[in-house]
């Protein structure tokens, strides 16, 4: 097998990486290069550009407005997105629903939804987990009745996403409670966040940021013409649709991003006299890493080359579990490694007292930055699907044990 890339997709990675320098919005550059995550108008500025020019769905095919790349394109174009680095498109709406519509969605709902998907103009939330429903998602409580040419639908969701920006949210909900298999009495729904009875409570995470929500549904009115494939039949779309996440959750450019990030301030930390970068341990340490991303990038061809030959048979590679178990673990570790190399840098009260002193600094902000990165990404490993289900899968799906 050659690994190596062709001219044309050399030349496709330039005419990325020079699209990014040229239009990414000043401002949204100079909050990712100190590592803090974009904003909310940030994404969808930057998703706004990226529609205009034909990329913003870039797994679509072109029927659907996307640019109809191939797999190694997409893979192109996500990591340098993220190394540059530049806000992350919406998964939402472009990995998740987006990919739904156009397999399981009637033409009604694709030539509505799928535009208003691309260029954010609707931002989308998943409504899937519950208290008692997490890793085991086939125990879902939320239960829709049918009442007219409406379902009423009463329940509670957690660990809702950016519930408090969504205009759309697909909701997983129990139409049929006497089914024979849990996973047979469930359906897939579309909800207008605006709908009366909704209501959304923030979750303040471990890094002080506001991105979870804990969402209650009361006598919430969904029509019957929102719903996405056959009645209890949205276990099928949902194992798609988390097949389509886990094939994108690898985020190898994020990865790849840190270590650059961690090499470049090493330049400039000391340790016993000494640059740290000149340290063997620590570029070991690194040169580890790179091995693990060669090779998670090799991996990630396999599945994504897999899946695109596979497209249109409705059902997800289980081998995209590999991707989620080693992509979120490497995440970990090399946010893991900025800590480390920004050492009491780190810590959130330095970059408090330098406010207070009026002394902006971009090393001991981005250091700050990094380590809220670092708490948030302890959840990695948890959200999309538990490593440890994940394994599960694999053990199964894969080496048939």
């Amino acid at each position: 097998m050659d690994l190596r890339f062709t001219p044309e997709e050399r030349a496709f990675r330039e005419e990325v990486r020079a699209f990014i320098k040229e239009n990414l919005p000043a401002d949204t550059r100079e909050r990712m290069k100190l590592g803090h995550p974009p904003r909310k108008e940030d994404t969808v500025r930057w998703m706004r550009i990226l529609n205009a020019k034909g990329w913003a769905a870039y797994s679509w095919p072109k029927e659907w407005g996307g640019p109809g790349w191939s797999a190694i394109q997409r893979m192109i174009f996500l990591e340098e997105n993220l190394m540059f680095p530049a806000p992350e498109l919406l998964s939402f709406n472009i990995t998740m629903i987006g990919p739904v519509l156009i397999q399981f969605g009637s033409e009604k709902q694709k030539n509505h939804f799928l535009p208003r998907a691309r260029n954010l103009d609707d931002w989308w939330c998943q409504g899937f987990s519950e208290p008692g429903a997490g890793s085991d998602l086939a125990s879902l409580k939320t239960a829709a009745k049918l009442d007219g040419d409406h379902y009423v639908v009463n329940g509670q969701k957690i660990w809702t996403s950016t519930a408090h920006n969504a205009d759309w949210c697909f909701l997983l909900v129990r139409t049929d409670p006497g089914a024979r298999k849990r996973q047979e009495g469930i359906s897939f729904l579309l909800v207008d966040m605006k709908t009366p009875g909704i209501t959304v409570r923030p979750i303040i995470s471990i890094d002080g940021s506001h991105h979870l929500n804990e969402v209650f549904f009361d006598n919430v009115r969904v029509p019957v013409e929102n719903r996405i494939f056959h009645e209890n039949k949205g276990w099928d779309v949902a194992k798609y649709l988390l097949g389509n996440e886990r094939t994108g959750i690898a985020r190898l450019g994020k990865s790849r991003e840190r270590v650059k990030a961690a090499v470049a301030m090493a330049h400039d930390v000391n340790m016993n006299g000494r640059p740290l970068i000149e340290d063997q341990t620590f570029r070991q340490r690194v040169a580890q890493l790179h091995v693990d991303m060669k090779a998670l990038e090799i991996t990630q061809f396999r599945v994504v080359s897999a899946y695109d030959k596979a497209k249109g048979a409705g059902k997800p590679d289980p081998l995209s579990s590999v991707l989620k178990v080693k992509g979120t673990e490497l995440l970990q570790a090399t946010t893991e490694l900025t800590v480390d190399v920004s050492g009491p840098m780190a810590t959130p009260i330095w970059a408090r007292e330098l406010a207070e002193l009026n002394e902006p600094d971009d090393m001991l902000e981005a250091s700050s930055a990094g380590t809220s990165s670092y708490l948030m990404l302890r959840a990695a490993s948890i959200y999309g699907g538990t490593n440890e289900i994940q394994k599960n899968i694999l053990t199964k799906a894969v080496l048939g044990l």
